[in-house]
């Protein structure tokens, strides 16, 4: 079921290339108002995929589930849950999956506007990076961001405890994809229920909350353009 700001994945029509392990749905988009990011849910199939990239677009993928490698401009680098790619406009890249289990996805693209730092990291992991803390029930990760050389999107996974945010909202523009967990976002009017697979898109200045209805942890994984603080936000006092 489609809603203003939520959209489930498993709703969205997948497509593959003829010969390629990649079954590509793009969630959020311009048709769902978006129009400087491009969220992708893509699921590679056992073996190697065709090869991808953008120009004239940046591109950081986040791996939700399996394992494999990418390779970037002949360089191999491993993939596992929870890592964090940045694949600049103009590279190509080939995912492999040597498993029999799929290789789960998400991608976000945007324009190349702000330019680029010498500094590159292609591949960061959640693991690896500090946590920081939003308030008392919610922490995050930064994953790809401008340490790791990208000026126009910050890429990060929250964690929410069993909890309901304060209302707020954001000067950016930001996409979202549930990778764990149940709960509601309230945004727009509509309280909408997410679980895994949810995708959502927050424009500026949108007043909006997630509530984690528990038990255990939500993990949202976000993207935000132009890049900058995830923890930036403005309270609603109304």
């Amino acid at each position: 079921m489609r809603h203003a700001f939520v959209v489930d994945a498993e709703d969205v029509p997948g497509r593959r290339a003829e010969a390629d392990t990649a079954l590509e749905r793009i969630t959020i988009g311009r048709a769902q108002g978006c129009e400087l990011l491009e969220q992708r849910l893509i699921r590679f199939a056992s073996g190697r995929s065709c090869e991808r990239g953008d120009p004239a677009r940046d591109e950081l993928l986040y791996v939700a589930s399996g394992s494999g490698w990418i390779e970037l401009d002949g360089t191999r680098h491993e993939l596992r849950p929870d890592t964090g790619v940045y694949v600049r406009g103009g590279e190509r890249y080939a995912v492999e999956n040597p498993g029999s289990e799929e290789l789960v996805v998400v991608s976000v693209a945007a324009p190349v506007t702000n330019g680029r730092t010498p500094q590159r990291r292609v591949t960061v992991r959640f693991e690896e990076q500090p946590e920081l803390r939003a308030d008392d029930k919610r922490t995050f990760r930064y994953l790809v961001n401008e340490e790791a050389g990208c000026l126009d999107m910050t890429q990060f996974v929250g964690v929410v405890q069993p909890s309901r945010a304060p209302d707020h909202s954001h000067t950016y523009d930001e996409v979202g994809y549930i990778v764990e967990g149940q709960g509601v976002a309230h945004v727009g009017g509509e309280s909408i229920p997410l679980r895994p697979g949810s995708c959502f898109h927050l424009p500026p200045e949108t007043i909006h909350c997630f509530e984690n209805t528990g038990p255990g942890v939500m993990k949202i994984l976000g993207v935000f353009h132009p890049s900058g603080n995830a923890a930036r936000a403005h309270e609603d006092n109304s």
